[in-house]
């Protein structure tokens, strides 16, 4: 039931970090799989990869704050693959920022990027959703259910990418589509890891705050991906699923304090 082969799968974003391990996931188990991101280089090297694992597999360079960008991107996709069985979307920004240090622009530009650029995902992929049958996974962040100094600008985005989750299962489950969030914890190797915790000295604290004893990885979050894709998840929509190694409820291992402290001091 874990097998996606003769599907077909976007990944918004799918070019780096924890979304590259999930466009990687799924073309381990047989999808066809596109993805997306700014970078054109990336998204190359990307598709490289993806057919290394066997996967029939494309990609389109586009900036999510752009919506005709989108919209052309998964129109391409769609010529090519039909109709999309499963769509990731998990274009982000962060960089650490106390709110009176934070300016308009910084916190427009998470805003844009994480909130709008998922509505304007859902918005360019629903018509071409596999109806009923598709599932469509936002990834969020803990920073959407626990308030995190330095981090006003992502609670905000996240926030508000759980509530598009939210409603849309309400309103797409009529057709047969299920919606839902996957929420990260710390997983090693990517950009937000080296922004928040930007020594091994941190690294280490932060695992230690993770009662799962680690830190996660990026196919943690894929195999996470997989199920809510699969049929095994076939009644499960609207929910938002922490994959963290029970991180939020340590209260993040007390990232929150860290970042404050981390950023008064760079004053």
């Amino acid at each position: 039931m874990i097998d996606f082969s003769g599907k077909s799968v976007l990944v918004v974003g799918g070019t780096s970090g924890i979304n590259r391990g999930v466009a990687e996931a799924f073309a381990e188990q047989g999808a066809r799989v596109a993805v997306a991101s700014r970078n054109q280089e990336k998204v190359d090297d990307t598709v490289r990869r993806l057919k290394e694992l066997g996967s029939d597999a494309k990609g389109f360079a586009a900036d999510v704050r752009d919506m005709s960008e989108i919209q052309a991107g998964v129109v391409e996709v769609h010529e090519q693959f039909g109709d999309l069985d499963v769509v990731v979307s998990g274009a982000a920004g962060n960089f650490p920022a106390l709110a009176n240090d934070l300016s308009e622009n910084g916190f427009k530009s998470v805003m844009d990027i994480d909130l709008l650029g998922t509505f304007h995902v859902m918005k360019a992929i629903y018509p071409y959703l596999r109806k009923p049958g598709a599932s469509v996974i936002n990834i969020s962040a803990p920073q959407a259910f626990i308030p995190m100094q330095a981090q006003v600008h992502v609670c905000a985005a996240k926030a508000g990418v759980d509530m598009v989750t939210r409603t849309l299962a309400l309103e797409w489950g009529k057709a047969g589509v299920r919606i839902n969030s996957v929420v990260p914890g710390p997983i090693d190797g990517t950009e937000g890891m080296a922004r928040l915790a930007p020594s091994e000295t941190i690294r280490k604290k932060v695992a230690e705050g993770v009662p799962l004893g680690r830190l996660g990885t990026p196919a943690d979050i894929g195999k996470a991906c997989l199920f809510l894709a699969s049929d095994l998840a076939g009644f499960v929509t609207g929910t938002v699923i922490p994959v963290d190694g029970g991180w939020s409820q340590n209260n993040c291992g007390g990232m929150s304090d860290y970042l404050g402290a981390m950023m008064a001091s760079q004053r």
